[in-house]
């Protein structure tokens, strides 16, 4: 256990933990759009930027990204300077520009008081931030069915070739966690399509409504060792299937008690 100071306030962190899992657990308001749980930290939107500094550097600070940064006893961290803000302001203000079309970085420069980018905005800017977060997530799964393609100002994400991506199943996990929501996708009663790659549905046997795809079910069976039987019924039918059974016991019980 460490002892940190965060805003003024001593407070407590397990060693080898990131400093913005700390922020975050002191319900410090900290933006970090590339940031997600499920996915080991890159830094890539350095959103997350904060000042660090110690008692022995004599006044000496620095700014790091807090995602990568873990904590260490005696560290002073701040989180609201005037240059941490002007950092991320900078750094809003050029996503603007790079994606002028997203809600989320609109909503974002909005409350850093930016209603119009400073730069010269890409024309043909399709609200991607490259935080890579969908690769990411896709290699986690073991599949990498996309990737970065391109240099520069061009470097875009896509499967191999721009053509259906052999490896994807469908599974949505890249669409979800992207943080502006540039991954389209659409379902049918029956079918679901992504990356230009449509898939088979496996549908609810209770009430019709769509669960997964063929594909994700068969690499779950595999990797995961879930049951078919377990997708051929949906989580609102599960709830509503355990809710009926709890309340048949509480009534069994309740006469056996009479």
């Amino acid at each position: 256990m460490v002892h940190i100071t965060i805003n003024g306030k001593v407070v407590k962190a397990a060693e080898g933990e990131m400093l913005l899992t700390v922020l975050k657990r002191e319900g410090i308001d900290i933006p970090a759009l590339c940031h997600h749980e499920a996915i080991e930290p890159t830094g890539n939107c350095r959103l997350c930027m904060v000042e660090i500094s110690r008692a022995e550097w004599e006044g000496w600070k620095k700014h790091v990204t807090s995602c990568l940064y873990p904590v260490e006893d005696g560290l002073i961290v701040n989180t609201h300077t005037p240059e941490v803000i002007e950092i991320r302001k900078t750094i809003i203000d050029l996503q603007l520009a790079n994606c002028p079309d997203s809600d989320v970085i609109q909503k974002m420069a909005e409350e850093y008081g930016i209603y119009k980018t400073s730069y010269e905005t890409v024309p043909e800017g399709d609200n991607c931030i490259m935080c890579y977060a969908c690769t990411r997530i896709c290699e986690v799964l073991g599949k990498s069915a996309i990737s970065a393609v391109m240099r520069g100002h061009k470097k875009v994400i896509a499967p191999p070739f721009g053509e259906e991506p052999p490896d994807c199943i469908g599974c949505l996990a890249c669409a979800q966690i992207c943080p502006t929501n540039v991954i389209p996708w659409t379902d049918t009663d029956s079918t679901r399509t992504i990356w230009k790659k449509t898939f088979d549905l496996i549908t609810c046997t209770s009430c019709g409504k769509a669960v997964i795809t063929k594909d994700f079910a068969e690499y779950l069976m595999a990797q995961r060792q879930i049951p078919k039987e377990y997708f051929e019924t949906c989580d609102e039918c599960k709830r509503m299937a355990t809710a009926r059974k709890m309340g048949e016991i509480v009534t069994k019980a309740q006469e056996a008690a009479l």
